[in-house]
């Protein structure tokens, strides 16, 4: 789906093994659903990259919670950390233990566009790092940077591979 496939394949060429989880009920975000999945089927080491895109951000906030590793990256493409129009309440949590959250990851990295048609734009990745510090990259025009409902097919994302070592 989107860009997934072509950044898997741009990191397995770099050396990097590489999970691109289908979870369960993906078309519908829960996280009492993708939370137990994810932490029972992935691995997490200190050498570890994890990427998450939209409701996807929510699922490594609260993974980052409850893994007592540190992880070598994190990086979240439109990525926020409040309720955003449309939203059903399922995804994020009410609260986060933002200072435990910090130190899982040695780098965060937030990507954002101006013109997400969701307003999960700068200010949304703005929210993030100032909770978890790091990298905020604003990109220009590229909209949710994947998109079924807004017809953003966005099958490649070149950018995103360079970003990883």
């Amino acid at each position: 789906m989107f860009w997934y496939p072509f950044v898997k394949r741009g990191l397995e060429r770099k050396g990097y093994e590489v999970w691109v989880p289908k979870l369960p009920q993906g078309n519908k975000p829960d996280l009492n659903i993708w939370l137990p999945y994810a932490l029972e089927n992935g691995k997490y080491a200190k050498d570890t990259v994890i990427i998450g895109h939209s409701a996807g951000t929510a699922l490594l906030l609260a993974l980052l919670e409850s893994i007592e590793t540190t992880i070598k990256q994190v990086i979240l493409v439109a990525g926020f950390c409040s309720n955003i129009t449309g939203s059903d309440g399922k995804i994020l949590k009410e609260t986060y233990n933002w200072e435990k959250i910090r130190t899982r990851a040695k780098d965060f990295i937030f990507i954002n566009s101006d013109d997400d048609p969701w307003k999960i734009n700068e200010a949304a990745g703005r929210e993030l790092f100032k909770q978890l510090g790091g990298t905020q990259i604003t990109l220009y025009g590229q909209g949710h940077m994947g998109s079924t409902t807004f017809n953003q097919p966005y099958k490649e994302f070149p950018f995103l591979v360079k970003l990883i070592e």
